[in-house]
């Protein structure tokens, strides 16, 4: 059932309470045959004796062998089939910020990285430098780049995450991502991939050229790479579809945006996963759909940091009985897509799923993790666009289909 066509069976009143948890980038490998992942090596006694009461599985976010990005992987969770809805990582990262983006703006997702004397690549993230660092940078950028009818906005958006923004007459997103997503090559260049585009193209161009020669004397924050270029769409809202009054609640602008996109409210950002828990009961009266974002597992799988992102998930463990005091109908546990730390990266992999509700038939798994979940009724292939369909029914949220 498409997203859109929820709506007739939505019941009104219905006060039960849906609460997704997402641990970024939670799938994972085992570093050497026969070992275990970085879910089953973490101690997660709370999440273990959940799952003996709930369903588990694997889910896809994309399509079988596809290895989806953050933004649509997680709109995917949200409902929305995301080869259907498709966009570009600048317009999440500008909603994550607050930035007023206007429809015919052009947003990109930038990273300040690092390159070496000939050019090339050596480390996409420039060591991950602080927020106050990529601030200093986007300020030496603005006073400088100066492009004739065209107004350029740059904003940090969370270490070396920055938000570019041009506005002008005449633009098309569709332009050539400067990212190549690995090391030892050099930024791709930001060509039209069609006659519309042709504009921005050249000014993406004419941007890049003059950052390189500002930022040639930086470090290790000496270039940038810019991916996602899009537009804001025009899409519908889980408010008006499922009559759901739905919060983000995240540490990382790009969640709060892409949450935003679809209708969520999101406050500040969190500062910890305290924190987050905390505006969790805070908040809890007033919303119907609460999405809880974790982002360091994510960024220690991408890192290869095993140990880093099995205590990483052990944090979240010791969370959860904060979470259930909260009686929550619906309790999902899940990543976006899996960020093995053998691959220091996305992966296609399916991701653990754990489904909780007091409606569902429990399968009686006493562990979370990716061996437990393949015995799962869910299955190994669960479409992750079709949880939301899974969960209004089981907060009594959905009436039957058809006489």
């Amino acid at each position: 059932m498409s997203f859109e066509n929820m709506a007739p069976l939505v019941i009104d009143g219905v006060k039960n309470k849906i609460v997704l948890l997402v641990m970024d980038g939670l799938g994972g490998l085992p570093m050497e045959p026969g070992g275990k992942t970085e879910l089953e090596a973490a101690k997660t006694p709370n999440m273990d004796s959940l799952a003996e009461k709930s369903m588990l599985g694997l889910h896809e976010a994309i399509r079988p062998g596809i290895t989806p990005g953050s933004g649509p992987a997680h709109l995917s969770l949200f409902g929305y089939d995301p080869l259907k809805y498709v966009v570009g990582r600048g317009v999440l990262s500008a909603l994550g910020i607050d930035f007023n983006l206007q429809p015919n703006d052009v947003a990109a997702r930038g990273n300040f990285c690092t390159v070496d004397e000939n050019g090339l690549v050596t480390d996409r993230r420039a060591g991950r430098i602080p927020t106050e660092e990529g601030q200093r940078l986007c300020d030496l950028l603005l006073q400088n780049i100066k492009i004739p009818g065209v107004e350029v906005f740059l904003a940090p958006e969370k270490e070396y995450r920055f938000l570019l923004v041009i506005r002008a007459e005449g633009l098309s997103p569709n332009v050539q991502e400067t990212d190549p997503q690995v090391l030892g090559k050099k930024p791709l260049i930001a060509s039209a991939l069609d006659k519309k585009s042709e504009r921005t193209a050249e000014i993406i161009q004419e941007f890049v050229s003059q950052a390189e020669r500002i930022l040639v004397d930086e470090s290790p924050a000496n270039m940038l790479l810019l991916r996602g270029f899009a537009q804001l769409p025009d899409w519908p809202k889980i408010p008006d579809v499922l009559n759901l009054k739905a919060i983000a609640i995240a540490m990382y602008p790009m969640y709060r945006g892409v949450a935003k996109l679809v209708g969520m409210e999101s406050p500040a950002a969190a500062q910890s996963y305290d924190e987050e828990i905390d505006m969790l009961e805070n908040f809890w009266e007033d919303y119907d759909y609460f999405f809880v974002h974790i982002k360091k597992t994510d960024s220690y799988g991408e890192d290869g940091n095993f140990e880093k992102k099995v205590q990483e998930i052990e944090k979240v463990d010791a969370l959860l009985p904060r979470i259930m005091a909260l009686d929550p109908s619906v309790l999902i546990i899940t990543g976006d897509h899996s960020t093995p730390c053998l691959m220091k990266k996305h992966s296609w992999h399916p991701v653990p799923l754990l489904f909780y509700s007091k409606m569902c038939r429990p399968d009686n798994i006493a562990s979370f993790g990716e061996s437990a979940c393949r015995r799962g009724s869910l299955g190994v292939r669960f479409p992750a666009y079709e949880l939301m369909n899974l969960a209004m029914a089981h907060a009594g949220r959905l009436e039957k289909f058809g006489a």
